[in-house]
């Protein structure tokens, strides 16, 4: 696995001044991202096929083992504050459970019937997100192939050419970070790319969810003063009335930022409900 080579140009890294050592890992971090260009098309259609899945009903799980775990979860536990997604559609898996967010359970990692009973829970209407730099982690390995026995759509992101999760599931998402730095430390170059490639699969669905207009995050939640403030900015931009006119179409509309669009250019609460509901929750939808 080239995630797992040693690298002979960083043989004596110990030694390095330690100027020389941080310009080493900068530059690798600069490689990461680049091996996120190449990935861009698989990118772009898992994230059209989990919007389209998702516009159902369906929730969007996330799901892997040690770093890559955590950097899936992290992805998920964004998107609700973010783009206000809502909580019971969403599901996390990481191997070793919540506790492992903050301390390793490296053993965790070989659970393969944990990995079998949460890919299980998976459905038709579903979506998974499975992350692993070596792509062989037997309890992500066995979530992907039980949550797509069950007819989940299944999007698998490795930093490994040929790994078995690219060939498991719908899916395959390819970042070839290559060598660490540090031998083996994917928390380095293949984290990093991770994160990036789980940024814009997210985001990109969450667009074509209607959960964006324009660049702004409408379906924000309002739960302290600076999104209450940024909320009542919106309505009033979007809607074109003042910051009064504003707060008070939040207020009847419960703080969801849409529904206040509507309601201040004149709807009532119902029509305007039914307005959003038949346009999937899209406001550009509902304005046109």
């Amino acid at each position: 696995m080239s995630t797992e080579d040693v690298n002979p140009r960083y043989r004596d890294l110990d030694a390095w001044p330690p100027g020389e050592i941080l310009e080493a890992l900068l530059e690798r971090q600069f490689a990461a991202l680049a091996a996120v260009r190449p990935a861009l098309p698989a990118l772009e259609a898992a994230a059209l096929a989990a919007a389209r899945r998702l516009s159902a009903g369906g929730a969007l799980a996330y799901a892997g083992a040690g770093t890559a775990g955590r950097l899936a979860v992290l992805d998920g536990a964004e998107l609700p504050p973010t783009f206000g997604w809502p909580e019971e559609r969403l599901r996390l898996f990481l191997a070793g459970g919540e506790g492992a967010m903050t301390r390793a359970v490296e053993a965790a990692e070989d659970d393969v019937e944990a990995g079998r009973r949460a890919g299980a829970s998976l459905g038709e209407g579903d979506v998974l997100v499975a992350v692993s730099a070596s792509g062989r982690t037997p309890y992500t390995l066995a979530l992907a192939a039980a949550a797509r026995e069950r007819g989940a759509l299944t999007v698998g992101i490795a930093n490994n050419p040929g790994a078995p999760l690219l060939g498991a599931v719908a899916h395959p998402v390819l970042l070839d970070t290559g060598p660490e730095v540090v031998a083996g430390s994917t928390r380095l170059a293949a984290g990093t790319a991770q994160k990036v490639a789980l940024n814009l699969f997210s985001t990109l669905a969450m667009v074509r969810l209607g959960r964006v207009y324009g660049n702004r995050m409408v379906a924000v939640r309002p739960t302290n003063q600076k999104l209450r403030r940024r909320a009542r900015a919106l309505v009033a931009e979007i809607a074109g009335v003042d910051e009064d006119r504003a707060e008070e179409a939040l207020r009847v509309a419960g703080g969801e930022v849409p529904l206040a669009v509507l309601l201040a250019r004149g709807l009532g609460l119902e029509a305007a409900r039914k307005r959003l509901a038949e346009a999937g929750g899209n406001l550009r939808e509902a304005l046109a």
